[in-house]
């Protein structure tokens, strides 16, 4: 995260590159879909480098992000002035004093030049803020700072600052994560504290009870790369679209995630379990969550010039990608109004196949299949069954299915169906044997809490050392499964 110890970055960026050498999952050729989502209910939330950015973009791009900023961990805008001394210094640590009164000039400065937006979009907006008591990575001080940054913006009613939680460095939930006063992977902690729901609900006021139990949305990997290429961004990242926001203009929240914590770092928890879904879902609430890639220093967004010295205005590549998502979502071109296929099953399971099968959508053209997220199909398919090839035995998977209209652009996904291959003869693949740490290095496995996972199924190789030695079988494109040839 900003949770680097910044004195010996670069030989902890490249343990944690070997720690974390897996990949990210196969660039799916989901093109971000155009909802038509209601432009005036936009916000942002991000913890640590997220939140820094969160900032950036609520100030920068006011007009767009007119709900306001959720803000954990992060500081004030353009605190780093470039420097990444004064990131890991005043703007983390606190060492020295942060110059809130030089920002706020240059906040003016740059508004009145038309570098960001202008300043009075924000006397509208809401802010919530965060520091937990035991955060040592960016000190309560920071946040401090924020807050008083702010009030040159944003009235003081607008306002609501949390700093009483004894949570370190981390997302804080409810349910789920490390002890609260931990500062550690994957940066999530249980506080026995619902921010993500109290975040959304100072942005957008009181709430509807949030859905416990299964989600009635769907989650799509979508292509990055339209808006972006390089700069430290992934190929893919990651949208909520409630049931309900597919056929109704909702609101949109973008979540950011903090240093060290993109899907390659710690797969899909901090898309899936700091709290923010089950609150979309009964609140109508679409949830972008774009990625940074382990190309990007510690995998965390530009706060301080680390890609390109106008990382904090409009023009920074970064922040005008960010941006042109919202307006995706916001939009109501680019995408499709036909509705999820239901129906959705599997059969005719083999070891190494499955066939898929749903029921037609009147007025598609064809159909995308999705295993895990990824495509499968190479062209549309023309019918309402696919079989899907190049499996794992003993091994279950998940697919969706989207429509696609005349002009190829697609639907609403479909809920998910799991089916589980049989068990096979050992044959075909490629085999590597080596010890769980060549694994990560190579690419074919990843590390998570101590423990190594093959890329892929995700099946448990155990602990992360040079001594465990497992032999992983190639059955795909990046895709591994524990077996023999």
């Amino acid at each position: 995260m900003a949770a680097m110890r910044w004195k010996n970055w670069k030989g902890w960026a490249a343990a944690a590159a070997i720690t974390m050498a897996a990949g990210q999952p196969a660039t799916a050729a989901v093109p971000l879909p155009a909802l038509g989502a209601n432009p005036a209910e936009v916000s942002v939330s991000g913890l640590s480098a997220g939140g820094f950015m969160a900032v950036q973009l609520h100030v920068a791009y006011s007009a767009t992000f007119k709900r306001g900023a959720g803000v954990v961990a992060g500081g004030p805008y353009y605190c780093a002035e470039g420097s990444v001394l004064n990131a890991t210094g005043r703007c983390m640590a606190h060492g020295s004093s942060i110059p809130v009164s030089t920002l706020v000039n240059t906040t003016n400065s740059w508004a009145a030049s038309g570098a960001i937006d202008p300043v009075s979009n924000m006397t509208g907006s809401r802010l919530y803020l965060f520091s937990g008591t035991s955060d040592n990575t960016v000190k309560p001080a920071v946040m401090d700072d924020l807050k008083t940054y702010y009030q040159s913006f944003v009235p003081a009613a607008n306002t609501v600052y949390r700093n009483n939680i004894g949570a370190g460095h981390a997302m804080v939930t409810d349910d789920y994560g490390g002890a609260c006063s931990t500062t550690a992977a994957p940066y999530i902690n249980n506080c026995g504290f619902d921010l993500a729901g109290e975040i959304l609900a100072q942005l957008y006021g009181p709430l509807n009870p949030r859905n416990n139990g299964t989600l009635g949305g769907s989650f799509t990997e979508f292509n990055q790369s339209e808006f972006i290429t390089g700069h430290g961004v992934a190929a893919t990242g990651w949208i909520y679209v409630p049931q309900a926001c597919t056929t109704a203009s909702c609101r949109v929240h973008m979540v950011l995630h903090g240093c060290k914590q993109n899907y390659t770092d710690v797969g899909d928890q901090y898309v899936k379990k700091t709290g923010y879904n089950r609150w979309a879902d009964t609140n109508d609430i679409v949830l972008i969550y774009p990625q940074t890639s382990t190309a990007a220093t510690n995998s965390c967004w530009d706060w301080w010039g680390y890609d390109n010295a106008n990382y904090a205005k409009k023009s920074g590549p970064q922040m005008a990608a960010l941006k042109a998502m919202v307006d995706r979502v916001t939009g109501s071109g680019g995408g499709s109004s036909l509705p999820a296929p239901t129906g959705v099953g599997t059969s005719g399971a083999t070891s190494s196949s499955m066939v898929v099968g749903w029921a037609g959508v009147s007025g598609a053209s064809g159909y995308n299949v999705y295993r895990g997220g990824s495509k499968v199909n190479a062209a549309p398919v023309a019918g309402t069954n696919y079989t899907d090839t190049g499996l794992a035995p003993s091994t279950t998977y998940s697919w969706t299915v989207a429509a696609l209209d005349a002009s190829n652009a697609q639907g609403a996904m479909s809920a998910a169906a799991t089916g589980t291959t049989l068990a096979g003869s050992g044959g075909g693949g490629t085999c590597y044997t080596a010890s769980n740490y060549a694994h990560t290095v190579a690419g074919r496995a990843y590390a998570l809490w101590g423990l190594t996972y093959a890329y892929g199924s995700g099946q448990s190789m155990g602990l992360w050392n040079v001594y465990v030695t497992t032999t992983l079988k190639q059955t795909g494109p990046n895709y591994y499964v524990i077996g023999t040839c």
